[in-house]
């Protein structure tokens, strides 16, 4: 089983540790267009910081994220997993994890990064500030960059397994899945339901798919359907809702009522 996670649009910021090394990362295939995506940030972020910013749709009160960017190649590193937070990330909690959740987590999750294209949790990563929708100058919109690259990674790393797709919608367009995979690919949609009406709330949506996360790691089962999952994600405590087969996969639809 692989888990598709979005990353955390704040980062927490490295205080020591070794600057990056490109060739350390997981997903080795994936190098070029890192390279690429890297060399224009940095280059956009050691001009002029205010032409940086509006290219990144920062406030000039923000100026900080440019500097930052400009520093990644020098800048410390840590752990994936330590670097993004939020929401989803706070209700994950891998540090808090069993051993043995730890270790599936290792190999069962990968982060979709505009900087990066993939990561796994323990990916030495430095803070960076690069949204899925930018356009970078000279280099054109991120998510063209990875959308032609990273489907080779996710399948090779997919294998037989299921794919668990949690990415937000905007790094869901670096790649969608191909037709051939689509039984084997379960979408997760998270609906806040009150008084009988159901919507879309991000907080609960975010918060949701780290319990999730954390319930499957710990679990340690490794359904090979979508239509397995939701059995097992019922098991564990959750009303979950199978959608139809589609070319792009099933969504499942996970129904709360509070956090």
């Amino acid at each position: 089983m692989l888990i598709l996670l979005p990353p955390s649009e704040g980062k927490a910021e490295p205080r020591r540790g070794k600057p990056l090394d490109a060739a350390a990362l997981s997903f080795p295939s994936l190098a070029g267009p890192r390279q690429r995506v890297l060399d224009a940030l940095v280059e956009l972020c050691e001009g002029d910081p205010l032409a940086a910013a509006r290219a990144l749709d920062l406030g000039t009160t923000q100026l900080d994220l440019i500097t930052l960017n400009a520093r990644l190649r020098t800048a410390s590193t840590a752990r994936a997993d330590r670097v993004y937070d939020g929401v989803l990330y706070d209700a994950l909690d891998l540090a808090s994890l069993s051993a043995g959740a730890r270790r599936r987590a290792t190999s069962r999750l990968a982060v979709t990064s505009s900087l990066f294209g993939l990561v796994r949790p323990a990916d030495r990563i430095p803070a960076y500030r690069l949204s899925g929708g930018t356009s970078l100058p000279g280099l054109g919109p991120v998510a063209g960059v990875w959308r032609s690259s990273l489907g080779p990674a996710v399948t090779e790393a997919v294998g037989t397994g299921l794919l668990v797709d949690l990415r937000s919608s905007t790094y869901a367009a670096f790649w969608r899945p191909p037709v051939e995979l689509a039984k084997r690919v379960a979408t997760v949609r998270v609906l806040h339901e009150v008084n009988g009406r159901r919507q879309v709330v991000s907080h609960f949506n975010k918060a949701t798919k780290g319990r999730i996360v954390r319930d499957l790691l710990e679990d340690g089962r490794d359904p090979r359907s979508p239509q397995r999952l939701a059995v097992l994600l019922g098991e564990l405590g959750w009303a979950v809702e199978v959608g139809t087969n589609t070319p792009r996969g099933t969504q499942l639809d996970v129904v709360v009522s509070e956090v």
